[in-house]
């Protein structure tokens, strides 16, 4: 498992956050900032796609070293 960041340009809802129930996030202005360990790159992709299908600009994901 890696420790990931996702950064993503708005605020984004508790429901759209319920798709994610093991990451949680922290919204900052016009940004949300999501954590968790995902599985593998499937995993990250999948989310990253998602997010993407509904309009949300991802601004950054960084691997958080263990």
């Amino acid at each position: 498992m890696t420790r990931t960041l996702i950064r993503v340009d708005g605020d984004l809802t508790d429901e759209l956050m319920s798709a994610f129930p093991h990451l949680q996030s922290t919204r900052q202005r016009a940004q949300t900032t999501i954590t968790g360990d995902v599985e593998d790159q499937e995993e990250l992709q999948g989310v990253l796609n998602f997010l993407t299908s509904l309009g949300v600009g991802v601004l950054e994901v960084i691997t958080i070293p263990n």
